[in-house]
């Protein structure tokens, strides 16, 4: 039994077993060390995994399903589509050879099937960072925690994770109309505050060289960088621009529009955003979910990019003629790449 004052009573450090960090060599699917996954900061309490979740950390419906979701272990595949719109899961979908479970809670809507002879799955998460913290986690519960027993499993699943959104343009020479794949994102959101996020040494030089640069332009930022998986963004960023994707809380201030009311973004940040860059990659987007994902992918132990169409060039002030079109197209083009 687990008291109710359990979060003082766990210990301070997250212990796995030595197998976890083997590779199951059953399965491709499977990680090949878990050690940096669950690199978390050992001063923030963590269950280990022969304890079991209390049911109001883990909660799950009368049938077994998981609680937003409403997905059971089964109707998941180890590829999974990204879109923030629930109408654009049929999109994607459609192209499916076959069709296997579909499931609709609130905005979140699953489709399961296969394509080409592999299972995929397409989840609409919504908008924004904090609907991307339940999907990620509920989807990793579901892989990697046996609802049955409430405990994490002995062997964990690592998913391919790849967004498939719209967003804005940062730089002139990206038109609107055109794709492009997610190297790294930078979270302006606060969500990965709160996991006390384990950045790579990589991810951490982006962090200070961006931070540095938006204050150089009077821009006060504390922002989080994720590093998307380098496979994912060479087999599913072909023919696409690449770069570095600042993830917002909003779409208005939060991306430096103005209706009427102001934001902290200025003129000259647009002005001078096309200067920054890190190892050869340039800021090249606005949009509201692809840190988060990167982020939690990581620290889950999952492979993550997002390909976008730029529907909007905020440099130009252009928008897309055709949006739906455009839509289809990188739908197309993205499970082409399977």
């Amino acid at each position: 039994m687990v008291s109710g004052n359990f979060r003082q009573d766990l210990p301070q450090v997250f212990v796995l077993s030595e197998n976890l960090a083997k590779k199951d060599s059953s399965s491709g699917e499977r990680l090949e060390s878990l050690s940096t996954n669950f690199a978390l900061n050992s001063s923030i309490p963590q269950f280990p995994n022969f304890m079991p979740f209390p049911a109001s950390e883990l909660i799950l419906h009368p049938n077994g399903s998981i609680y937003h979701l409403h997905l059971l272990p089964e109707q998941v595949a180890d590829t999974v589509f990204f879109v923030g719109d629930p109408d654009r899961v049929p999109k994607v979908s459609k192209h499916f050879d076959r069709i296997d479970h579909k499931v609709q809670k609130r905005e979140f809507v699953t489709h399961t099937g296969e394509l080409g002879g592999k299972r995929v799955s397409v989840i609409s998460t919504g908008i924004g960072p904090d609907n991307i913290d339940i999907v990620m986690n509920e989807l990793d519960a579901l892989v990697n925690i046996d609802l049955k027993t409430h405990t994490v499993k002995d062997s964990l699943t690592s998913l391919n994770i790849v967004r498939i959104g719209t967003s804005g343009s940062l730089s002139a020479d990206i038109p609107v109309d055109s794709f492009l794949v997610s190297a790294h994102g930078i979270g302006l959101d606060n969500l990965l505050h709160y996991y006390d996020y384990p950045a790579n040494p990589r991810e951490e030089m982006l962090r200070q060289a961006f931070t540095s640069f938006a204050a150089s332009i009077d821009t006060n930022l504390n922002p989080i960088a994720t590093e998307a998986d380098q496979g994912l963004v060479k087999r599913f960023g072909q023919n696409m621009h690449r770069g570095i994707t600042l993830t917002c809380p909003g779409f208005y201030a939060p991306q430096g529009r103005k209706l009427r009311l102001g934001s902290i973004f200025q003129q000259r940040f647009f002005d001078k955003i096309g200067e920054f860059s890190f190892e050869n990659l340039r800021v090249t987007n606005f949009e509201m979910e692809t840190s988060a994902i990167l982020g939690l992918s990581r620290m889950l132990g999952h492979r993550a990019t997002a390909c976008n169409a730029i529907l909007a060039n905020r440099i130009t002030g252009e928008f897309s003629k055709d949006p739906k079109k455009l839509e289809e197209r990188l739908i197309e083009q993205v499970l082409a790449s399977l």
